[in-house]
């Protein structure tokens, strides 16, 4: 990343930030650009969730004092990372009409990592978030072990948890991501 698109995902971040108040009262930017900016890594992934239309954002989920996280807040589960299956292990069992990438790879290839169920829900206590999509959630390995895999979304002012089978895929089932600097 050059200095000029560093330069320019910093203000998007900071206008966002500014923005949402509510979402990490008590944090300010300048604590938040600096402990970005020391990190390309980081840089890299928060690149990689504003390209995919995550509209990052700090927020506050009940993590360590001190840290800062970063989680996609836009309205509907970021469109340049749906229509995936859940793992590697899911998409290599579909036979035929196979998606382009599962979640999970495509979360470790951005460098950050799907919201647990717990996390979901914390985020929908700041807004209301994937009225029309869903998102998959990190699933706990006894579920994965049977073929499945967890989603989440909000319909009637109400958080649901879902599963599915982990090699389903749908055009409006994508992943929220977070990442933690």
């Amino acid at each position: 990343m050059n200095a000029k698109e560093r330069d320019a995902l910093l203000a998007k971040l900071q206008a966002r930030f500014e923005r949402h108040e509510s979402r990490h009262a008590g944090t300010t930017w300048s604590a938040v650009r600096k402990r970005v900016e020391s990190s390309p890594a980081h840089l890299r992934a928060l690149l990689a969730m504003e390209e995919s239309g995550g509209e990052p954002d700090v927020v506050r989920l009940g993590g360590p004092k001190g840290e800062i996280v970063f989680v996609d807040c836009s309205e509907e589960s970021p469109a340049g990372r749906r229509s995936t299956c859940y793992d590697r292990a899911a998409l290599d069992a579909r036979k035929e009409h196979k998606p382009a990438a599962s979640a999970l790879e495509m979360a470790a290839d951005m460098g950050v990592e799907l919201l647990t169920e717990a996390e979901y829900r914390a985020l929908q206590e700041l807004g209301e978030f994937d009225l029309k999509t869903s998102s998959w959630v990190k699933t706990p390995p006894a579920i994965r072990k049977l073929g499945g895999a967890l989603f989440c979304d909000r319909r009637y002012e109400t958080v649901f948890v879902y599963h599915n089978g982990a090699q389903s895929y749908y055009a409006a089932r994508g992943f929220r991501a977070l990442l933690r600097v």
